[in-house]
């Protein structure tokens, strides 16, 4: 037979759609021509193939070969079709059956000596195949996170020989056990670590249940990088579909996945540095950003003035969607990015001693230009801003001090408080839209009053509102209690009257 057809996965996005590597010989002048809208990594796999092919003891068919990599409109990329071409040319020329080759689907690049190469994206590949019944052939590199789908029809390979052996009936591949995946790592940094800071424990542990956004403002050395650094801890464990979609984007990400951080909630902390295509994504070939890197877990911004302000721009619109689209001439990629904006800053520019108090020696308009680095807009979509004030030598040598609370004791309160809204309301409280907030974040008139007085005196938007309401809402849930009242209201307004002094 003279044509033959392999199915294969490409990488759009986050996802994998399905590529038909159809491979015909024909006569004529020898030579292979790949069609398909390939890219160079992909026009290249001829002379990979070739190579590889020869080297397994294989015959290389001096006839005139035609790869179709259909769908032709979807562009092709990487060397993951690598492997499909390959076998598509054994099979077209006889050295391999093409018997059962529609029940699998291939990926996988191919080395000169014929052993096969890890690709990005195997993990969402795994769970387009498990969609598909069909049997998953990957690099053995890939068969960890390719598992973790659940899929039972994953066999990781070695080598162009090893795959066909099986595909003739030699010595065949096992499929990889499911059940190995390692569990969740437990060494966190631990809340227990921090010394006194109740406002600011009390504040994270607020943000954690709701997963609202938090800005923790204080002089240097004061702990806001280590509080921030403890907020995974104290977050609910992440559920199958969270760690399959963080575990997905991080597969097409240029870093790629590692097993250990299987059901982490990743964190993300970029340098001030960064740009704003570090940040969202982009590329001629658009890839994530940190802020889907981050989604399901953390991105801490330090020194959050230190950043450009047209990079922090970028933030606002993923921040409100959970989505971030990457427009480019030639495509568009649409990535999810659902992340808890965690972010610090000095108050003023001073130096090691600037408090605002009596040893600042900063000028208003000092001041005032250094605040202005974080716009309002972005300001207003921080639920929380909270003051993270110095803690004492003497308050921190005393031994008679009582032990600050352990991750695992505020976890257990931020687990029950968002089993609380996810039952009430099917999602966390940050989440809620405006017309939600009415019906499950209801005030009373009294609380309405106390709510319209602290927007006229801290000039607050409605965005604002919305947001002390839903905060007041988390704060009702870690007391166990069913609507909001004066105390819960109180306590979310104090978190914005950091506002005007921004």
């Amino acid at each position: 037979m003279s044509l033959a057809t392999i199915h294969s996965r490409a990488q759009d996005g986050i996802d994998a759609p399905p590529v038909t590597v159809e491979v015909h010989l024909s006569n004529g002048l020898p030579g292979l021509s790949i069609v398909g809208l390939p890219e160079t990594a992909v026009k290249e796999s001829k002379d990979r193939v070739r190579a590889a092919l020869l080297n397994a003891r294989y015959t290389f068919p001096p006839r005139r070969i035609t790869v179709n990599l259909a769908p032709a409109d979807l562009p092709k990329e990487g060397g993951r079709f690598d492997l499909p071409i390959a076998l598509g040319i054994l099979a077209a020329s006889g050295q391999i059956p093409d018997i059962e080759l529609d029940g699998y689907e291939f990926i996988g690049e191919l080395g000169l000596s014929g052993r096969l190469r890890p690709v990005r994206g195997a993990l969402s590949a795994a769970l387009q195949a498990m969609r598909t019944n069909r049997w998953l052939v990957v690099p053995c590199e890939n068969a960890g996170e390719a598992a973790l789908t659940g899929h039972d029809g994953i066999l990781p390979a070695k080598s162009l020989l090893q795959i066909c052996a099986h595909l003739c009936g030699g010595d065949s591949i096992s499929a990889i056990d499911t059940a190995a995946i390692p569990p969740p790592p437990t060494d966190v940094p631990d809340l227990e670590d921090v010394l006194g800071q109740q406002h600011a424990r009390r504040a994270l542990e607020i943000a954690a249940a709701g997963r609202h956004n938090m800005l923790m403002i204080g002089p240097p050395g004061t702990g806001k990088s280590m509080l921030a650094a403890r907020l995974p801890g104290i977050l609910p464990p992440m559920t199958d579909v969270e760690a399959l979609e963080s575990a997905a984007i991080h597969s097409v990400s240029t870093g790629g996945f590692r097993i250990e951080q299987w059901r982490m909630r990743p964190v993300r902390a970029p340098h001030h540095t960064a740009s704003g295509i570090a940040l969202v994504g982009g590329g001629s070939h658009p890839r994530p950003g940190e802020i889907s890197l981050a989604h399901h877990g953390v991105l801490f911004l330090d020194e959050l003035t230190e950043f450009d302000r047209r990079v922090l721009e970028v933030l606002r619109e993923p921040m409100e969607t959970g989505t971030i689209t990457i427009s480019r001439a030639a495509k568009q990629a649409e990535y999810p990015a659902r992340f808890q904006l965690i972010a610090a800053m000095n108050p003023c520019p001073q130096g090691y001693d600037c408090d605002l108090g009596a040893r600042c020696e900063c000028s208003l308009e000092q001041q005032r230009r250094h605040r202005s680095r974080v716009s309002t807009p972005l300001l207003d979509r921080i639920d929380l801003h909270v003051a993270v004030q110095r803690v004492s030598r003497k308050a921190v040598r005393d031994r008679n001090r009582p032990r600050p609370e352990t991750s695992a004791t505020v976890s257990a309160r931020v687990g029950t408080a968002r089993k609380r809204q996810l039952t009430r309301q099917g999602k966390v409280n940050a989440d809620l839209f405006a017309r939600e907030i009415d019906r499950y974040c209801a005030l009373t008139e009294t609380e309405h009053e106390l709510l319209d007085e602290a927007s006229e005196r801290f000039r607050l938007s409605s965005r604002a509102c919305h947001r002390i309401q839903k905060v007041a809402r988390t704060i009702a849930d870690l007391s166990g209690e069913e609507s909001i009242d004066v105390r819960h209201l109180s306590e979310a307004i104090a978190y914005r009257s950091l506002d005007r002094l921004i």
